[in-house]
C-alpha cells in the first residue's frame, strides 16, 4: 500500500510539473512566435518544470532535507544532470511529433508522452544517485 501511495504521489507531482512545463511553453508561444519559438518554449518550460519537480520530489517523495546549503546546490546539480538524460527523451518525442505530425499542438502530445517516459526513468535515477545519505554522498 505504501508503494502505491508513493507512486500516486509521484504521478500527481509529474502531472503538476508537466502542466507547469506546458503552460509556460504555451505562454512563451503567445509572447514569441518567431522562428525559434518551439525551442525557446521547450527551454523555458523545461526550466520551470525542473524547479517545480525538484521541490516536490525533494520534499514529498524522498523526504530529503539538507543540513548545509552547499549540499543543496550539489544535490540540485546532480538532480539536473540526471534530468539531462530524461529531458532528451522528452525533447526527442516533442520535436519528433512536431515534425512528423505538423498540426497545431502536436508537439504537446509528444511532450506528454516523452515526459511520462522520462519521469519514470528519472525516479529511479534520483533514488539511486541524487537523494541518498548526505554523509556518504558529500563527505568523501
Amino acid at each position: 500500500m505504501k508503494r502505491i501511495k508513493l507512486a500516486l504521489k509521484y504521478i500527481l507531482f509529474a502531472v503538476i510539473s508537466v502542466s507547469v512545463n506546458l503552460c509556460v511553453q504555451r505562454i512563451n508561444g503567445q509572447i514569441y512566435s518567431g522562428r525559434w519559438s518551439l525551442y525557446t518554449g521547450i527551454l523555458s518550460g523545461t526550466g520551470s518544470g525542473l524547479l517545480v519537480k525538484y521541490y516536490l520530489d525533494k520534499r514529498y517523495i524522498f523526504y530529503y532535507s539538507v543540513r548545509k546549503r552547499v549540499w543543496e546546490m550539489k544535490v540540485f546539480i546532480i538532480y539536473t544532470v540526471t534530468g539531462v538524460v530524461t529531458t532528451s527523451i522528452f525533447w526527442g518525442f516533442e520535436i519528433a511529433f512536431h515534425f512528423i505530425f505538423p498540426r497545431n499542438g502536436s508537439e504537446y502530445i509528444g511532450a506528454v508522452i516523452g515526459l511520462s517516459i522520462g519521469y519514470t526513468v528519472k525516479y529511479f535515477l534520483d533514488k539511486k544517485f541524487v537523494f541518498r545519505n548526505q554523509d556518504s554522498q558529500f563527505d568523501k
